[in-house]
């Protein structure tokens, strides 16, 4: 049964929201402002953080449909998504995504705090503008300096309900800092070829594939070591470290079998496994913060 033509535009807004990296997002942004307090969250900073911090994080996804709908109708993996098809236009992509800034910007100043505000502000700029609209396209290093834009939302969450950033929050940020090269190139190698194709330049086309799978392994490394900080530094305890270590385990079981093995789909499971690595090691801290052993 086709959907009528109001209900596939609606649908379209909402894919051009990238629900499931808008879910991500929020996540780590309520792990940051858990970890942040011992007690109970305070409600409303929580429900009204979330909520800017969602509208925050769809608006530059939106924006990223419009900056790259050129490069999405000659991609595979893009060419279904609203603009490439003609469901929806760029003028209507545009307004949405600047009605979802200015919404998150006025919920997170009047509701939340200014703090908070000013670096949603600056994050939504960072990934919509600077890494979609410049480093996407000048440089293989572009998802190790853009990534910093996606590892904000645990210094978001934090900031939303203590109005500043802690040391802490700094960890959180690491960790998904550090996860982001070997998540993204674990994409680019499996996707080479259509990045090749439409002239990004992705670190698998740069310098080839085995140099990638190096640099996995070598950001692994570095990733493994940052997410031992949290128990390191007393901010969790041994619930989260012996999660951790499993997670890690995998992940790291991953970036190895992937120097060895040449068959390229190993990397699409290394993408997906390190989707779910992000989502329960963050759930795992929140875990450990709870029952506080």
């Amino acid at each position: 049964m086709t959907k009528s033509p109001l209900k596939q535009r609606a649908f379209a807004f909402l894919d051009l929201c990238k629900p499931r990296v808008v879910a991500l997002i929020v996540f780590t942004a309520m792990v940051g402002m858990a970890l942040s307090t011992p007690g109970l969250l305070p409600l409303w900073p929580f429900v009204w953080g979330s909520v800017g911090i969602a509208l925050a994080a769809a608006s530059a996804a939106a924006l990223n449909h419009v900056i790259d709908r050129r490069v999405d109708a000659r991609m595979t993996r893009t060419r279904h998504r609203p603009l490439p098809t003609g469901v929806l236009n760029e003028r209507q992509a545009v307004g949405f995504a600047l009605a979802l800034a200015v919404i998150s910007m006025l919920v997170l100043t009047l509701l939340v705090n200014p703090l908070t505000a000013v670096l949603t502000f600056f994050s939504l700029i960072g990934y919509a503008v600077v890494y979609t609209v410049w480093l996407k396209r000048a440089t293989s290093q572009n998802i190790v300096i853009g990534g910093a834009a996606g590892a904000a939302p645990p210094v978001l969450g934090w900031a939303a309900i203590t109005g500043e950033v802690h040391a802490y929050a700094l960890i959180l940020f690491l960790i998904i800092f550090a996860w982001t090269p070997p998540h993204f190139w674990a994409l680019a190698i499996y996707r080479r070829e259509e990045y090749a194709g439409v002239g990004l330049p992705m670190l698998p086309v740069t310098h080839g594939v085995k140099f990638t799978r190096w640099q996995i392994l070598f950001y692994t490394i570095v990733l493994i070591l940052i997410t031992l900080l949290p128990y390191l530094t007393g901010m969790s305890g041994m619930i989260y470290l012996a999660g951790t270590c499993v997670l890690n385990a995998g992940f790291l079981g991953y970036a190895i079998a992937l120097l060895r093995n040449r068959n390229e789909r190993l990397a699409m499971d290394m993408f997906n496994y390190s989707v779910l690595y992000l989502m329960a090691l963050f759930a795992i801290l929140l875990v450990d913060h709870y029952l506080n052993i």
